[in-house]
């Protein structure tokens, strides 16, 4: 297990993690959200003991992560731009990991080639996606257990990163733990077991796996243009063009239809709720309130 205490973290005077605190358990996939320069880099990095906190500590299997070989040999970042040498190639990169890490080269050359790379062309004239898809390859042969990714699909084309999900579930159902960064939660909806969301230096930690609370939205139309304070009802959102209005609601089409019904509208339409929205809410919820 990863537990993260009232850690903190400044570069001078910029502030970016302030107590943040939650665990990751074994065997899950945890994306980790926020818009660029929200502090999912410097969250990964002290995770791995890259980064020394200000307060605060990260446990490996309870033990200190920083400063401790024994903790971080159990744990493999990749960074959103790792090092490689001018004339690496994807068939000799592992030469350079096989000194530190026991990697499986059958695994690491059945990832290349099913990404369709030149096994002996330089890496330093490769598209970003095929770098990452080269370093991926690597993480998941080595199979450590903990990894921890950092915007692990940027730049990736569709069919490659299905590939990449696919290998990534299949380390966790060998009892590896991964942790994704993203900018984009949708990116990681088809993956994730649970989420944090990193805003304001702070993480909400949210669970999306069905036991969630239930969302609905509908879409509705008045014969008049309505203002926002005719509704007396309750609901969690609100969004109108015209005569047309959005409602995010906690009841059911039926409940809703009684409490809209006195207004009159003419169409009453429940849409999906969108992936995004659904989790912002249901972050804030929960711990960033």
């Amino acid at each position: 297990m990863i537990e993260i205490k009232e850690l903190t973290k400044s570069f001078g005077p910029k502030e970016v993690l302030d107590g943040v605190s939650l665990s990751i358990s074994e065997g899950q996939v945890f994306g980790l959200v926020g818009i660029n320069g929200a502090g999912k880099s410097t969250l990964l990095r002290l995770i791995s003991g890259v980064y020394k906190p200000d307060n605060g500590c990260v446990l490996i299997d309870g033990e200190n992560v920083f400063d401790n070989p024994q903790a971080k040999s159990k744990l493999f970042f990749l960074p959103d731009e790792p090092f490689y040498g001018h004339k690496i190639t994807p068939r000799n990169i592992i030469n350079e990991y096989k000194v530190f890490y026991d990697l499986d080269e059958k695994k690491y050359f059945e990832i290349v080639n099913s990404f369709k790379l030149p096994l002996d062309k330089s890496m330093f004239n490769f598209s970003k996606g095929m770098k990452r898809q080269v370093f991926i390859a690597l993480a998941i042969s080595i199979k450590p257990k903990y990894l921890l990714l950092d915007e692990a699909f940027d730049g990736l084309d569709p069919l490659a990163r299905m590939y990449a999900k696919n290998y990534l579930l299949e380390l966790t159902q060998n009892g590896s733990t991964v942790i994704i960064s993203s900018h984009s939660l949708r990116e990681l909806s088809d993956i994730c077991n649970s989420y944090g969301l990193i805003d304001n230096k702070k993480v909400g930690f949210s669970y999306i796996d069905g036991q969630i609370t239930t969302y609905h939205k509908y879409q509705t139309a008045f014969a008049k243009e309505p203002k926002e304070e005719d509704f007396k009802f309750e609901y969690l959102k609100y969004n109108q063009t015209k005569r047309i209005v959005e409602f995010l609601s906690y009841s059911d089409i039926d409940k809703f239809t009684k409490e809209i019904s006195p207004y009159n509208p003419l169409i009453i339409d429940e849409i999906n709720v969108d992936f995004e929205e659904r989790f912002v809410l249901e972050v804030k919820d929960g711990d960033l309130k």
